[in-house]
């Protein structure tokens, strides 16, 4: 239904917004089926009908219980989802993976500004810088956000809570329905009524970033001493808050073996998700490039995380999750080893960025569907001057610039992008990510194969599939290494007069 043509022009009829129930017709079809909204016009009643049958065929196409979905309608959070979702397939169709009408979430890095020297920041943050926008112009930007129906906006940085008009920002976000997170390293919330300030203004969602169990890793980590004992107090603070807590680590070879550790550490922190982030090669983290995992490391760690996944029996307990769009292909290695010729109604673990899907195993093609690397598909990044990229880990190169959100219009940015589109297309990708039958659940990480090979569409060298590129990339390290000496004698030798 959804890729026929007729179809598709009926959605986008709906998707118009109605004179006389001032809103769109989606909308309103959506708040008539939660019960929020009794009344409307003849044309947004014939729109809620055909809503209500997409609802229907929907669920019953991905096995879910289609009362879920009308109940759920309850909530503002999820309307909004669900609008993406019927958006997205107007505008680009039932593609693989998905595209929503507008991007799920937006990480917006507010300021350069940071209270710490982290070794593998990709912003290269520090102080302030003079192109950072003023408080008139980023509320413009959140208001642009809001009515092109972005349901998650992340504040980060730099450290967002330097900001001084942060509050001011997340009750403007806030006040326009849409669900706020902050992504701080938590040591300026170790006081506590700063974290009451921030929930008051409407912060829902806390991820603060932890790099060990232990102080001298944490710390030598993130370049100032004591950062540790801040970091532990801001999430004790934001736990007693009943802020929805996430802790963040990026995992290379320095804190590999901390892993497990740090991983108990937050369940006794009674954090909700633990995030383990890969390591991307930019900004700063272009000094440290031999901590990075090798592929056998990271595939041994994605399955210890799929294990520990699978394991959890109580729902209330802290979920692991991770950055890695491996994880999606060895959740379906490990279920394939797993499932025997009657396991067809077993359920199986189907990761994303945002939760790990518990599903029948026969819909397994519903992963495919929700996708791996999400970035410029799933969610953008913008930078403090307005600037917008697919994702915060790419580097702040013209040849992946998407545009800039106070002078281009963002609607149009994530719809007609030349690199948001190559981006979607995982028939592009190369190397083994191009041939591998998971590459619609994984496609690998789009910033590590342009870091290292300068090619949005080259693999990720992180992957065991891509174990010929990661040896060829150290041959060439140790290559530049052995010249290095050379190269400075050459640089440093005095011009000869003839």
């Amino acid at each position: 239904m959804t890729q026929n043509r007729v179809s598709r022009r009926i959605l986008k009829g709906i998707l118009k917004k109605c004179g006389a129930c001032g809103d769109s017709r989606l909308n309103v079809g959506l708040e008539m089926i939660a019960g929020i909204r009794k009344s409307a016009c003849a044309s947004c009643r014939l729109a809620t009908v055909v809503i209500r049958s997409m609802i229907s065929i929907g669920s019953s196409a991905f096995g879910a219980d289609s009362d879920f979905v009308n109940k759920g309608l309850s909530d503002s959070i999820f309307r909004k989802s669900l609008s993406s979702v019927i958006s997205g397939i107007a505008d680009f169709g039932t593609r693989t993976p998905f595209v929503p009408g507008a991007p799920f979430q937006v990480v917006w890095n507010v300021t350069r500004a940071c209270n710490l020297k982290c070794k593998h920041c990709y912003e290269e943050a520090g102080g302030e810088t003079h192109d950072e926008m003023s408080t008139k112009n980023a509320l413009i930007c959140i208001d642009r956000l809001a009515d092109s129906g972005v349901v998650f906006l992340a504040f980060s940085g730099g450290e967002p809570t330097l900001r001084h008009d942060i509050r001011t920002l997340i009750r403007r976000a806030t006040k326009r329905g849409i669900y706020v997170a902050l992504a701080t390293n938590g040591t300026t919330l170790s006081r506590p009524q700063k974290v009451r300030e921030l929930k008051k203004a409407g912060l829902r969602f806390v991820q603060i970033s932890l790099d060990g169990a232990i102080e001298e890793t944490h710390d030598s980590f993130r370049g100032v001493p004591g950062t540790f004992r801040k970091t532990i107090t801001g999430i004790e603070n934001c736990v007693a808050e009943n802020l929805f807590v996430e802790v963040a680590m990026t995992v290379t070879r320095h804190n590999l073996a901390e892993l497990s550790r740090t991983v108990e550490l937050c369940r006794s922190l009674r954090v909700k998700w633990f995030m383990i982030y890969n390591f991307v090669p930019v900004g700063r983290g272009l000094t440290i490039l031999e901590t990075d995992l090798t592929p056998i490391e990271r595939e041994k760690m994605l399955r210890n995380i799929i294990d520990d996944i699978v394991t959890r029996s109580n729902p209330k307990e802290m979920e692991i999750l991770s950055t890695a769009p491996q994880l999606g292909r060895v959740a379906r290695m490990i279920g394939n080893e797993r499932c025997s010729p009657s396991c067809e109604a077993s359920d199986g673990v189907y990761p994303t960025h945002f939760f790990n899907a518990r599903l029948p195993l026969q819909m397994r093609e519903l992963s495919e569907f929700i996708g791996g690397c999400g970035a410029g598909r799933f969610y953008l990044a913008i930078e403090p001057n307005g600037d917008v990229y697919p994702c915060v880990f790419f580097p702040h190169s013209s040849k992946v610039k998407v545009g800039n959100i106070l002078k281009d219009d963002f609607k149009s940015l994530w719809t007609n992008s030349v690199i948001l589109k190559d981006l979607r297309n995982k028939d592009l990708l190369k190397g083994a990510c191009g041939v591998c039958e998971n590459r619609y659940v994984c496609g690998g990480c789009r910033a590590r194969g342009l870091q290292y090979f300068n090619d949005v569409h080259a693999p990720d060298p992180g992957c065991v599939r891509n174990l010929e590129f990661w040896k060829a990339l150290k041959v060439r390290e140790e290559v530049h290494e052995k010249l290095r000496p050379a190269m400075h004698r050459v640089k440093t030798r005095p011009l000869q007069r003839r």
